[in-house]
């Protein structure tokens, strides 16, 4: 789901430009250390709550090496999209390798690969299949 399909209370706002504000030295953040790190609903975050809504994530405060400068950093949420689900990667796959084919046999059974007897294929995780460069060897049972 992009941002232009995101209801609008809940799509993140872009944070407005603020030309007037003094950047901090060019010194780098490199060398900073996080002093504290606030979740929006907390005291210490309310102009930046409402400054970036639901998009904020959390507000860290952050001083260089020698303590002498503090920089307000914040987490926001740029973009919301769904994740292909990883869990058919892992599913059991019967796959089919020509007994001459040795080199691709060994290489499966190196893997893990376990060999079906009753149905004549070797059973492996899809993974291992990828990996193997073997998805278009997949048999449907």
């Amino acid at each position: 789901m992009g941002p232009d399909s995101m209801p609008q209370s809940s799509r993140p706002k872009p944070a407005p430009p603020t030309p007037d504000r003094k950047q901090p030295p060019s010194c780098g953040y490199a060398d900073t250390h996080v002093v504290k790190r606030l979740r929006p609903s907390q005291p210490g975050t309310l102009k930046l709550t409402r400054r970036y809504g639901d998009a904020l994530v959390c507000v860290r405060y952050r001083h260089n090496a020698d303590g002498t400068h503090r920089y307000t950093t914040v987490e926001l949420v740029v973009d919301d999209a769904p994740v292909a689900s990883r869990a058919h990667l892992d599913a059991i796959v019967l796959v089919r390798l020509a007994f001459t084919d040795a080199a691709r046999r060994h290489r499966a059974l190196a893997h893990g690969a376990k060999w079906d007897v009753e149905r004549q294929l070797w059973q492996m995780p899809r993974r291992t299949a990828k990996k193997l460069r073997l998805a278009k060897r997949i048999v449907n049972p």
